[in-house]
């Protein structure tokens, strides 16, 4: 039987598997999926439109599901938010919905949002990502598996952040940063390849080589964005090459250029 405080409102359109832990003073609306094994939190507000996995844990006064902070946006849209499975969602999280008819924000599987970090509406965040406390996403972000965003960055819409990237704190990001890179500052750059996280993920020390060497010819060469995906695209190709690549080939917004290199995007 699902354990719902008596000060919980639960609007009966909810749709709560019977394992699921509400706390005191949660609000639920309508058309609201939870699944089994996910705790909710004291004051936390779970708004129309939300689907969440299992196993989750949803702390105190964390919003999640509410409408996002965009001035075209109206209240007869319907759109949702979709969350995976075993995520830490932590104190005063806020968690928008997409801002267009049928449109969604994203969160992966195994995720930690760490207090008042902010995911706005259609970001879309892959598994294993950890935000520290107070990071900002504006709508429409992207963020690749495994990524760390240190305390307090600021990331620009539209900015894709690649597969295992670490970003350091108070960093203010405005341009794409490509998979397994370390970056940070005002205005973020790339200073080099994420040796931590690869080690920690299992990387072969071939692989880990490969890496480096396409930071190299990405970063530390005289190559503008298209003559290094043109270098890159010549080397023999390898699961994570190909993911670099692919990243690349759908940038945008350009690159955060490398520490100490004048933008040549």
């Amino acid at each position: 039987m699902t354990k719902i405080h008596p000060t919980a409102i639960v609007d009966t359109g909810a749709r709560i598997h019977h394992d699921v832990q509400v706390g005191p003073h949660v609000v639920i609306e309508d058309d609201v999926d939870i699944d089994a094994g996910t705790v909710v939190m004291a004051g936390s507000f779970i708004a129309r439109g939300t689907r969440i996995g299992k196993n989750n844990r949803i702390h105190m006064g964390a919003v999640i599901g509410h409408e996002p902070q965009d001035l075209a946006f109206h209240s007869d849209i319907h759109s949702y938010v979709h969350i995976g499975d075993s995520n830490e969602i932590r104190e005063y999280v806020t968690i928008h919905k997409g801002t267009k008819e049928g449109s969604s924000t994203h969160i992966g599987n195994n995720c930690f949002l760490m207090g008042a970090s902010h995911v706005a509406h259609n970001c879309q965040i892959g598994n294993h990502v950890i935000l520290a406390n107070g990071v900002l996403l504006a709508g429409y972000v992207d963020v690749g598996e495994h990524a760390f965003i240190s305390g307090m960055v600021a990331v620009h819409q539209f900015v894709r952040i690649g597969a295992f990237v670490i970003l350091s704190g108070h960093s203010a990001v405005n341009k794409d940063i490509p998979p397994f890179m370390l970056a940070g500052g005002r205005p973020c750059a790339v200073s080099a390849v994420n040796l931590v996280a690869l080690r920690r993920g299992d990387f072969s020390p071939e692989r880990i080589e490969d890496i480096k060497k396409d930071f190299k010819i990405l970063f530390k060469s005289e190559l503008n964005k298209s003559q290094a995906i043109e270098k890159l695209s010549k080397e023999p190709p390898n699961e994570h090459r190909n993911l670099l690549l692919d990243f690349l080939e759908k940038s945008e917004r350009g690159l955060c250029i490398a520490s100490g290199l004048k933008d040549r995007a």
